[in-house]
């Protein structure tokens, strides 16, 4: 039985020049990266590289259309080797020219052509979230089918993370605060998955006690507190990456892609309105399975008992940045009966892999409650 595998190499750099240095970047480098990190911390070193940036492409989180004008600029820069920096629409947009012979993104994430690597990629998160430098998976909206997907494959997996936390330093607050909160929800996740093991645990425990210990600070100290914890998060959030690349992640992304892809939800801040929901959801209709140690986990820290565990942390996440009502977004009670059949019919990966199946009923239940 498979239980682990982690592929990609992962490198701590203290600042930009030991990354420059040891990468070696040149002329037959491909750059996508995100302008203002590029420009302030990379264009001073006057890389021979060919550099997009991923502004170019669109504003909105990553489409099909997006990356298909990225990849027509990839092929025709005669280049090899991909290094993204960048949060994880980033990262997510690079692994797609890992694949040897990319045209079309749509016919990639239907599994249409046959998913083969051909490029190396380098991958460098300037956010403590998506964990999608160690990760197979990336995800895009296809817009004729008006939902985010995901693309799982060995195939798109960076080939090197480079961790470097001067990269995160001029995040702003709510960016970072819902960034860390995607790698604790991928942290959870994995842990509930039914295809959690031992080794997947250690690194979403540690993950766990990284970022909540992290908030505990965040909610004493203030958002000042935030410069502290930019290594302790980086670190996590990769390892939460690790976690949820060899376990999986469940019914709290799943229920957040028609948010994201109908109102332009960033993916942390939708995967967040629905959290806690689910774990008190998944508390309900199996209290006595693995959610009884995740409870144990965060009592310890929260300094709670264990029946207020996930009101507790509802309560700290909420000081940490407040959660908003789903209508604020703009969905209203019309979206409600769509978006349960867009979540049924396309992230079936995502609900065969959660804690608790959850039925149409119960996904109706809870973006009503939400709203």
């Amino acid at each position: 039985m498979h239980l682990f595998k982690q592929l990609t190499r992962i490198s701590l750099f203290e600042n930009v020049a030991s990354f420059v240095e040891e990468m070696q970047i040149n002329e037959h480098d491909f750059i996508l990266a995100a302008r203002a990190v590029f420009e302030k911390y990379f264009a001073p070193f006057n890389l021979t590289a060919q550099v997009v940036f991923r502004s170019n492409y669109g504003k909105s989180e990553p489409t099909d259309l997006m990356t298909d004008a990225l990849i027509a600029d990839f092929n025709q820069s005669g280049c090899d080797r991909i290094v993204a920096i960048g949060g994880g629409s980033v990262i997510d947009m690079a692994k797609v020219l890992m694949i040897k012979d990319a045209r079309k993104t749509e016919s990639i994430f239907l599994r249409e052509v046959p998913i083969i690597k051909g490029h190396k990629l380098i991958a460098v998160p300037t956010t403590c979230g998506a964990g999608s430098e160690v990760s197979p998976v990336s995800i895009v909206s296809l817009t004729q089918k008006g939902t985010k997907v995901g693309l799982s494959a060995e195939e798109i997996i960076p080939d090197h993370a480079a961790l470097i936390p001067q990269l995160l330093e001029d995040m702003p607050y709510k960016v970072f605060a819902t960034s860390a909160i995607d790698a604790l929800i991928h942290a959870v996740e994995s842990f509930l998955c039914p295809k959690a093991n031992t080794y997947t645990d250690l690194f979403s425990e540690q993950a766990i006690k990284t970022i909540v210990t992290g908030f505990c600070a965040l909610s004493r100290n203030g958002e000042g507190e935030k410069i502290n914890l930019l290594k302790d998060f980086l670190i996590a959030s990769n390892m939460a990456g690790i976690a949820f690349a060899n376990a999986g992640t469940g019914a709290v992304h799943a229920l957040s892609y028609p948010l994201s892809t109908q109102y332009h939800v960033t993916h942390g801040e939708a995967c967040y309105q629905f959290f806690t929901t689910v774990l008190l959801e998944y508390q309900h209709q199996n209290p006595q399975g693995k959610i009884m140690r995740l409870k144990e986990i965060l009592s310890a820290i929260l300094h709670c008992s264990i029946g207020d565990v996930f009101i507790t942390l509802e309560s700290l996440l909420d000081q940490v940045i407040p959660r908003q009502p789903l209508h604020c977004y703009g969905m209203d009670e019309d979206d409600i009966e769509s978006f349960a059949d867009n979540v049924l019919a396309l992230q079936e990966r995502l609900l065969s892999q959660s804690y608790i199946r959850l039925s149409r009923e119960t996904i109706i239940s809870i973006y009503h409650s939400l709203l």
